[in-house]
């Protein structure tokens, strides 16, 4: 019997044992045959990661989320996997990494197999058999060991062959009562492209969807759907238990029922009142978490969007900018030569419109940028020192920010944030504190001043919502400058 305050709701997690198993394909192609099936789809992506919901969204038309246990706890990610669910869906989860990473690689904070177990979803297990025989039953009783809560439901193969699956699929359920539910043949021509950061973005891969629909009629000859979907509506009822209520998780949930509650015509009044931030939001400035985007909104912001690449000018009447992550190096001479925009963001910058710049926005402020081979584009040119490309990782993982003054955070509060970057400045500011959640270590970073906030970390908003709060009220009292 389903709770008063439960939901029934189909789902299951696509995991592996470790990075580059192909569980981004495979869950891809899964997602697709379920669109074709007529399913009411949707799926998640577990972590901080910005480009596979992309992949499932501009590529497959599906919507998508990010969830993260590091970001918003159990309590959080259980009511943000909830939030607008409907009756019948069906929820398709994709891992991050190795199925028990999670902060620092040795804690399950953060892991794929934390979300799954917060979330109560079942785990698929996706084993690359790339050159393994019998070994695959060793590796397999140990992650069937490690699961304590008892969700791997079942395992599908990567790159087997269909000889030998018809071989290994009954030693593996005789010996350790898994479910095998099929195999994926190994295809060269289907892997996905990757970079430093990552995986490339759907627009700058030839023919995606047409690789998507070649993967998704493989698996239909080679997996057990029916059995996959079996597992998904076995999953249990889930409610969003409230065992953690900070003050700040008390102040986030009066801020969604306030929206959640007004009428359109109400909304559509306000909006005439509120702050109009500009958002940068093309191929070189892509990476948002849409969590952030709604929470700017229930704030009290309008977001208006905008491209640095191909528009000439910013938008009318706006009281505040936000410039995000993304791959503004790829685009360096593009940006460069859009002087009219190059321009346009310097004067509305330097002469005090709110600014919020991550990682490629803030790569974006500087004066130059130089890639690995030592060419130079100018940019914006708010910011006096230059960036480059090191060739190495500079910088990776979850840290929490804390602000030396109290210009967007209030004093002794924290912001939750990641990095990823190759790239590095000649400056990176000392107004903030960054402290890594798993190790005993900080260090200073950000720029920070009454109206902008400059860096490197990509920002979770929810994880700390006073940052929006300061974000959108500065932008207000920029409108009221020219009332």
């Amino acid at each position: 019997m389903i709770g008063a305050q439960e939901k029934k709701i189909r789902r299951i997690m696509i995991a592996a044992p470790k990075s580059g198993s192909g569980k981004t394909m495979i869950t891809c192609g899964l997602l697709q045959i379920f669109k074709e099936n007529g399913e009411d789809i949707s799926s998640c992506k577990c972590g901080p990661d910005y480009i596979d919901p992309m992949f499932h969204r501009q590529v497959l038309g599906i919507p998508a989320r990010n969830l993260d246990t590091f970001f918003t706890g159990e309590d959080g990610t259980r009511r943000l996997f909830l939030r607008d669910r409907r009756e019948d869906e069906l929820v398709v989860m994709e891992g991050v990494m190795g199925l028990y990473d999670g902060l620092g690689g040795i804690r399950e904070e953060g892991s794929s197999y934390h979300l799954a177990k917060v979330t109560q979803t079942p785990i698929i297990l996706v084993v690359d058999a790339k050159g393994m025989g019998k070994s695959v039953l060793p590796l397999i009783t140990g992650f069937l060991a490690y699961d304590k809560e008892h969700l791997i439901r079942g395992v599908i193969f990567n790159r087997m062959s269909a000889v030998y699956y018809e071989i290994l699929k009954p030693l593996v359920e005789e010996e350790l009562g898994i479910a095998v539910l099929g195999y994926f043949p190994e295809n060269k021509d289907l892997q996905i492209a990757s970079r430093h950061l990552g995986l490339c973005l759907p627009g700058e891969l030839e023919d995606l969807q047409g690789k998507i629909r070649v993967t998704a009629a493989k698996l239909r000859e080679s997996v057990d759907i029916s059995k996959l979907l079996q597992i998904a509506e076995e999953a249990e009822p889930l409610g969003a238990e409230r065992i953690e209520r900070t003050s700040q998780t008390k102040k986030k949930e009066r801020s969604e029922e306030t929206a959640e509650e007004q009428d359109p015509d109400s909304v559509e009044n306000d909006r005439v009142k509120c702050p109009r931030i500009a958002v940068a939001r093309d191929e070189a400035f892509c990476f948002y978490y849409e969590e952030n985007l709604r929470l700017l909104e229930q704030t009290g912001a309008e977001l208006v969007y905008f491209s640095p690449l191909h528009d000439k000018a910013l938008p009318e009447n706006i009281h505040g900018m936000l410039l995000g992550g993304g791959y503004p190096e790829l685009y360096a001479g593009q940006l460069s030569e859009n002087n009219a925009m190059r321009k346009a963001i310097r004067a509305a910058v330097i002469g005090g419109l709110p600014t919020v710049a991550e990682c490629g926005g803030f790569l974006y402020l500087h004066t130059s940028l130089t890639d690995r081979e030592g060419h130079s584009c100018l940019m914006a040119g708010v910011l006096p020192e230059k960036c480059f490309d090191t060739g190495s990782l500079v910088r990776f993982g979850y840290i929490e920010l804390e602000e030396n003054s109290e210009y967007f955070l209030p004093r002794g509060s924290r912001i939750r944030a990641h990095e990823f970057h190759y790239y590095d400045s000649e400056d990176n500011g000392v107004d903030c504190t960054a402290t890594k959640p798993t190790i005993v270590r900080n260090y200073p970073c950000i720029h920070v001043g009454e109206n902008h906030w400059y860096g490197f970390p990509h920002l979770y908003y929810p994880s700390c919502p006073e940052f929006a709060e300061q974000f959108v009220e500065k932008a207000a009292q920029y409108k009221n400058r020219f009332k």
